[in-house]
C-alpha cells in the first residue's frame, strides 16, 4: 500500500490476548511475521511486520488503568475501517443504532481511533490516519486479504454501515456466491458480509480477517502443531481454498489461497 486507504475500507487489524508474547510467537511462526512487545509508553502494543512493513497489531488484554481485566475478555481480532473524520463518524453511530464502545482518542501522532458496536453487536474499530495509514502490505502470503462481517440481518447491517461510512453494499456477482453481500467503496469490493444463519450455532455477530496464504493445508497443519484449532477444515469455495482456524488463545481467523484475481483487502 503506497497511498492512504479510502474511507470505509478495512485498513488495520489487531488482536487482544491474555498472553501477548505467546500470540506474537504463534503468528510470527505461522505467517513469517516479525514482532516484539512494544515500549511501555505505547502500552506494550506490538506492531508485527512482514518484509519490514506493518501488517497487524497484537496487544495484551488490560483495563485502561493497566490492571488485568476480571473477567478476561474473549480473544478476538478487531477490524478497523478507515475514516477521514472520526468525530463525525462516531457521532453518527448512535443515530444509526450502534454503540460507542471506546470514544475517539488520539494515538500519539499515528492517528485517532475508536471502537464501535454495530446494532447486532459486531465490534469493529475506526481509524483516522495521521502518520500511520494502516497495513502496509496486503494480499500477499501472511497478510490481510479480506474482511468479513457475519450478521443476522444483512439488510439492517447494510443500512447501518452505509449510514456511518461512505460504503455501499451489493450482492456478489461471483458464480456460486448466492446471498453473499459485498461492501464497496467507489464501486470496488473491500469486504464482505455473510448471513449468520449459515454459521454453526453459538457464533455471534463478528468481523473476521482473512489472511492470504500459499497453502491452506500447510498453514492449517502448522496451526494445529502450534496448539491452534480447526473451526472449519480446509475446503474449496468460489474464491479459492480456505479454512477457519483459531489460535491457542481462541482468536478466530480465516486463511485463503485465492484463485487468481479473486479477493482483495
Amino acid at each position: 500500500m503506497n497511498s492512504p486507504y479510502k474511507p470505509g475500507t478495512p485498513c488495520w487489524i489487531d488482536l487482544m490476548v491474555p498472553d501477548q508474547q505467546a500470540a506474537i510467537d504463534f503468528y510470527c511462526d505461522l505467517f513469517g511475521w516479525q514482532g516484539e512487545v512494544g515500549p511501555p509508553e505505547q502500552g506494550g502494543y506490538a506492531v508485527c511486520t512482514l518484509k519490514g512493513k506493518a501488517v497487524a497489531g497484537i496487544m495484551k488484554a488490560m483495563n485502561p488503568d493497566g490492571t488485568v481485566p476480571d473477567p478476561m475478555p474473549p480473544t478476538v481480532w478487531t477490524t478497523y475501517l478507515s475514516t477521514d473524520d472520526i468525530d463525525a463518524t462516531v457521532a453518527s453511530v448512535t443515530d444509526a443504532g450502534g454503540r460507542v464502545v471506546v470514544p475517539a482518542m488520539d494515538v500519539m501522532d499515528l492517528g485517532r481511533m475508536a471502537v464501535i458496536s454495530d446494532p447486532a453487536g459486531a465490534v469493529f474499530g475506526l481509524w483516522q490516519p495521521g502518520t500511520f495509514d494502516g497495513a502496509a502490505i496486503v494480499n500477499e502470503h501472511g497478510a490481510l486479504i479480506w474482511s468479513e462481517l457475519t450478521a443476522p440481518d444483512l439488510a439492517a447491517a447494510s443500512a447501518f454501515y452505509s449510514a456511518v461510512l461512505p460504503v455501499t453494499t451489493a450482492r456478489s456477482e461471483m458464480e456460486g456466491a448466492d446471498g453473499y453481500v459485498e461492501f464497496q467503496v467507489d464501486g470496488r469490493a473491500v469486504g464482505g458480509m455473510m448471513d449468520m444463519s449459515k454459521m454453526p450455532p453459538g457464533v455471534s455477530p463478528n468481523w473476521q480477517p482473512y489472511f492470504n496464504v500459499d497453502s491452506v493445508d500447510d498453514i492449517q497443519a502448522a496451526a494445529v502443531r502450534a496448539g491452534g484449532q480447526v473451526l472449519a477444515p480446509a475446503f474449496d469455495m468460489v474464491a479459492g481454498r480456505m479454512a477457519v482456524l483459531a489460535d491457542p488463545q481462541g482468536g478466530a481467523f480465516s486463511v485463503i489461497a485465492p484463485k487468481p484475481h479473486e479477493g482483495s483487502a
